[in-house]
This record gives C-alpha cells, structure tokens and sequence, in this order.
C-alpha cells in the first residue's frame, strides 16, 4: 500500500514542537481589530496547543 500523502492545508495550518505538541494559531485575530483591546489581540497572536479532542485526526492529517 502506498504512503500516506501529508494533507497540504494541515500541514499550512499546524507545527509539531521538539517535544511533539501540534501547535496551532488562534481564531479572532484577522480583521475588525479595532474594537477589540490591545490585551486581547496580543493573546490572540499566540499560538496554542491543539485541544485533545482533535489531536487524532490532526495527526492523521499531518501523517505523523
């Protein structure tokens, strides 16, 4: 069976740490910034850890 193919937009979308955590960027941080606080637009820049929830099928996606 051949390999797995990496799905590109995943791949655009989530990084994989040394340690093996799939990091991803926040939502709420593209337009209409304006109204939101100074404080809320710099936490948003951010990146986070991908929810356990989702942790499987972004691995699947990513071919790891």
């Amino acid at each position: 069976m051949p390999k797995m193919k990496t799905d590109r937009g995943a791949a655009a979308r989530f990084r994989v740490t040394g340690s093996g955590k799939i990091m991803r960027r926040q939502a709420n941080r593209g337009h209409l910034l304006e109204k939101k606080s100074s404080v809320r637009t710099r936490r948003l820049g951010r990146s986070v850890e991908v929810s356990s929830g989702d942790r499987r099928q972004v691995k699947r996606l990513l071919g790891i």
